[in-house]
């Protein structure tokens, strides 16, 4: 199980909300009378880590089991399943009870789909003519807060389904997970979205402030002053570049999962050979919240003297008489040593992919890309790349960042590149490149790249970064600035009307609006900081911008906006909302198809 994170320095209540969730789940179990076996899909079961400890819903007579296409083994004559709304999923369940079924069992049969139901995935139950035995209900599980400023929706494939499937349920479940924010927390005055489906969502949104309203007179000043949703078909470049952050680069090598990493634990320096630990990451751990969003190379520095001190410290304990308080405070430095160990163990094993040859001219040939240098030295790079056979999601993330870099690629070279892919790594790849052709990733070129313009105008690439001391959000990528995190900084700064000329070069439309009666509330030309009073709440603490990424977000650019957050003269906090959170290489594997 996942380490439930510790809420209590959130900007919102998000305390509540997990609350009302493990409720929601208590309240299933008990309507359940009796001893009863809960099956939960995997995913679903991840996600749950971070709401509700096990040792809880065993308190309600519960034996815990995943889905799977084997038979469920219990003595329970109570059978819940608590899955997602995957018709994929139903097919498990359908051979469960088949095999029950036929080997006479009588059983009773629950299916609580999360967050809802839906019709796809009830047609499975009704045509494999199992519906009369279940007992059909939701929970309905929209937000899953995974530290104290970021939120998911846990919709892992909302990029893909969205841009290839043309599967827009995903909009519909944001805009709930939103509007249940605003029963919380007050209806949301100012919302700028950048994107189709950001667009979209925003629409879905004030529909169901229509047909549903919050009752804006039950709070008297909303909690959340502003949203800015983003889509990130806006911007395909940040997550294709190799993260450079301590937490970043953790989710790079070693896939953070629901806020821990699962590896050896010879890694972690403990003895059990061939078993694996998980190590939670959050901002339970106070070393750990102030080093994640650094970038790597500073992390190293800061735990080398951290190390070193701890190490002064006890030979002058040893050495010299200390006072009871000088005594103190070593033991209250001594109880941080299970972290320092922890990140130096971590930190060590990282730097054994950092200093590979193979990253760092990974890394030069993103900065040559982003940069819009050297056509021809790309091409030849991931040409070189797929006659050596390299890793094919390798090869594909840097192709992809080359093509949304050029607005695709000349027809010569995109044909060529194509054969080679197919011809190197297979035929049963054709799924795949279609996918990613269907979404824009992977083209033949039809117009000029907007690139360059929108670069120099967003000042994205920026040269001499310090990463030690920075004083911008470039430092993430050691000199690149994320696009998507410059448009959010306008946002919350100017608003879009300054920057209108660069939005319309990039996929989408926008949209600015104030809702529900507030033209009172700071706006955002007060939110920059220009007029900091203004942008307080009633009580004295900062606004509140809920920052919502459609289609994913990654480390990077999370640690880009608690350092905006953190800079002296910004009015207002952040918390950040998302389908999932996401690097290139999982973006990339939700397009991955293989045929036959």
């Amino acid at each position: 199980m996942a380490q439930i994170p510790n809420l209590d320095n959130a900007p919102l209540n998000l305390t509540s909300i997990r609350e009302q969730s493990q409720k929601e789940l208590v309240n299933i179990l008990k309507h359940i009378r009796g001893k009863k076996c809960l099956v939960i899909d995997q995913k679903l079961g991840d996600s749950l880590s971070l709401i509700i400890q096990t040792s809880l819903l065993k308190e309600h007579g519960v034996e815990l089991r995943h889905l799977s296409a084997d038979p469920v083994q219990t003595d329970c004559s109570k059978v819940v399943y608590l899955v997602r709304s995957q018709p994929n999923l139903m097919r498990f369940i359908c051979s469960n009870i088949q095999n029950d079924v036929s080997k006479g069992l009588q059983r009773e049969y629950h299916v609580y789909f999360v967050p809802r139901r839906t019709v796809a995935c009830e047609k499975v139950l009704e045509e494999e003519k199992l519906h009369q035995l279940i007992t059909i209900g939701e929970y309905p599980l929209y937000i899953v807060p995974m530290d104290e400023d970021v939120l998911s929706f846990e919709l892992d494939l909302a990029y893909k389904e969205c841009q290839v499937d043309g599967d827009t349920g995903s909009l519909w479940h944001i805009a709930k997970a939103i509007h249940k924010l605003e029963f919380s927390f007050g209806v949301i005055p100012n919302v700028r979205a950048k994107g189709k489906a950001s667009v979209r969502v925003a629409d879905i949104l004030n529909r169901m402030q229509t047909e549903e309203p919050v009752n804006s007179s039950d709070t008297a000043m909303p909690e959340i002053n502003t949203v800015i949703l983003l889509d990130r078909e806006v911007d395909m470049v940040t997550p294709l570049c190799s993260q450079l952050t301590y937490e970043g680069l953790l989710d790079e090598f070693l896939h953070v999962s629901n806020g821990s990493v699962e590896l050896d634990a010879s890694i972690m320096g403990l003895q059990q050979e061939g078993k694996k630990t998980k190590v939670p990451l959050n901002s339970s751990d106070k070393l750990f919240k102030e080093i994640r969003d650094l970038n790597f190379e500073i992390v190293v520095q800061i735990l080398r003297q951290k190390a070193t001190s701890m190490k002064q410290d006890y030979t002058e304990m040893t050495t010299t008489t200390q006072s009871v308080s000088e005594l103190k405070d070593f033991v209250k430095k001594l109880n941080s040593l299970p972290e320092i160990t922890r990140h130096i163990n971590l930190a060590q094993h990282l730097t054994k992919f950092t200093s590979k040859p193979s990253f760092l001219g990974k890394l030069d040939m993103e900065h040559t890309i982003v940069e819009s240098e050297s056509y021809d030295i790309c091409f030849e790079y991931i040409e070189e790349m797929i006659q050596k056979q390299e890793p094919l999601i390798t090869v594909l993330r840097l192709l992809i960042l080359f093509s949304v870099t050029n607005s695709g690629l000349p027809k010569k070279h995109f044909d060529y590149l194509r054969r080679e892919l197919l011809h190197s790594y297979g035929f049963e790849h054709i799924a795949t490149l279609n996918n990613l052709e269907k979404a824009g990733l992977f083209k033949k070129q039809e117009t000029k790249s907007n690139w360059p313009t929108i670069k120099r105008a967003l000042q994205l690439v920026v040269e001499d970064t310090d990463t030690a001391n920075p004083n911008d959000i470039s430092y993430v990528f050691s000199g690149y600035a994320p696009l998507s995190i410059r448009l959010v900084q306008h946002a919350i700064r100017s608003g879009w009307r300054p920057v209108e000329e660069i939005l319309k070069l990039l996929p989408g439309p926008h949209l600015e609006t104030k809702r529900g009666g507030f033209s009172n509330s700071p706006s955002f030309d007060t939110l920059s900081g220009a007029s900091t009073s203004i942008a307080k709440v009633a009580d004295g603490r900062r606004a509140l911008v809920l920052v919502v990424f459609v289609g994913g977000v990654t480390f990077a650019e999370i640690s880009a906006l608690r350092f905006l957050s953190a800079q002296e003269g910004m009015a207002y906090d952040l918390i950040i909302a998302t389908t999932k959170i996401v690097n290139g290489q999982t973006l990339i594997e939700t397009f991955m198809e293989k045929v036959g």
